[in-house]
């Protein structure tokens, strides 16, 4: 130890003048004065001491400051996030990182969300690139992130929002990441070819059943409550769906199902964010309202919805098969597809005993199978009030809202 040290050379000090006692007198004083006010210290970064080992990064509690004139305590943390309760009716539209972080471009579409019937913001917390949008101080997230922060006054944002009554949701695509896969390749999917499982987009994947890489997602969602969101939605909670699935290789699925591994998972989530103060969410796959079997992706209505505070199914006519409801390009009817799909969804929640509030589907702003207007929007809006869902987010990956659409 550094005192130690000081103490050593102190007891090899061979004086023989006043002045040599006297200077090392004032030595062991400071010395002295030293360990008495140790204890005054400050802790950065409290919560870094949990799962760190997981993702490989050193294990630490924080690093520890002496106070003093050259190390002033640092500025005080911000208060916890005055969180805004789930409105009885979610009407949300979805924001991206880059948008929520350039205000030229977020300030007008808040006045959009402010001047219509939205009352809640989806806001990318990480998305397909894997990389957060604002930044950390937790090791076990920094361990899997390189430097890219897309919103710096995340903070101010929410809370500029809430001062608005605007409910904010952070939304984490989960195993969809090539920022993990590049940073642990041994958790990710693997091609039996060599190197890593890409989708038809290029992009990596984390194997679903990698349990080192749950933790991670765990404090990704303890952060995002604690920067202010009022609720954690989860997105890509699922094997692949597109690319060379046939080379794909799976290295943590042990021989289970898929449906099995990805239950074990949302058993994991449900129990580590049990204390968190604010509610989960899932988004799933439209046809897992209709399908009976896993649609080879692992997802299941019914072994999702028990531990999931909200079940988002993305019910875009755009993306059902054609010939689903007997329509040859379903995309041409928003209502029917979403009236169809939806009912079935609500037949199978009643028949586990849950409540279709639950229920918080995903409809479509953006053109795919035909163009989507005021008239295709509202007809999703509608077929969802029929069936007594109030709720809905719509989804429009430029984030360009067919704005008539949203009037009170």
């Amino acid at each position: 130890m550094q005192i130690s040290r000081h103490f050593s050379k102190l007891s090899k000090l061979k004086t023989k003048n006043t002045i040599a006692f006297f200077g090392s007198f004032l030595v062991l004083s400071f010395f002295t004065f030293f360990i008495w006010n140790s204890s005054k210290v400050v802790l950065y970064s409290q919560d870094q001491a949990t799962s760190v080992a997981l993702v490989g990064a050193p294990r630490t509690t924080g690093t520890v400051v002496p106070l003093g004139e050259n190390n002033p305590p640092p500025p005080p943390e911000l208060p916890p996030p005055q969180h805004i309760k789930t409105p009885d009716a979610v009407r949300a539209v979805y924001m991206t990182s880059w948008v929520a972080g350039t205000a030229s471009i977020r300030d007008p579409l808040l006045s959009f969300v402010e001047n219509s019937e939205i009352n809640s913001i989806v806001i990318d917390v990480k998305d397909y690139s894997g990389k957060m949008s604002f930044e950390v101080d937790n090791s076990v997230v920094d361990a899997m992130q390189s430097e890219e922060k897309r919103i710096p006054d995340m903070r101010a944002f929410i809370d500029r929002l809430h001062q608005k009554n605007i409910y904010v949701i952070a939304r984490i695509t989960v195993f969809q990441d090539p920022q993990a896969a590049r940073m642990r390749s041994d958790l990710a999917v693997k091609n039996k070819n060599g190197g890593l499982w890409k989708d038809k987009n290029g992009l990596a994947y984390i194997d679903p059943g990698a349990k080192d890489f749950w933790a991670y997602i765990v404090e990704m969602s303890r952060v995002s409550e604690r920067v202010g969101f009022d609720e954690i939605n989860f997105d890509y909670i699922r094997f692949p769906s597109d690319g060379q699935i046939a080379l794909a290789v799976f290295p943590f699925q042990n021989g289970r199902a898929k449906a099995d591994v990805l239950e074990d998972f949302f058993k994991y989530l449900r129990g580590e964010l049990k204390d968190l103060s604010v509610p989960i969410s899932a988004d799933v796959f439209g046809l897992t309202t209709y399908a009976d079997d896993d649609l080879n992706i692992g997802q299941v209505l019914e072994r999702t919805a028990p531990y999931f505070d909200y079940i988002a199914p993305m019910v875009y006519p755009s993306h059902y098969a054609s010939g689903f409801g007997g329509f040859k390009n379903p995309a041409e009817y928003p209502y029917e597809v979403i009236f169809k799909s939806m009912s079935r969804g609500i037949e199978k929640l009643k028949a586990m005993g849950e409540d279709a509030k639950k229920f918080r589907p995903w409809i479509q702003d953006f053109d795919l199978g035909t163009n989507y207007g005021i008239a295709e929007v509202n007809k999703q809006k509608q077929a969802l009030y029929d069936l007594g869902i109030q709720s809905w987010m719509a989804w429009d990956p430029s984030n360009n809202y067919t704005k008539p659409a949203y009037k009170h």
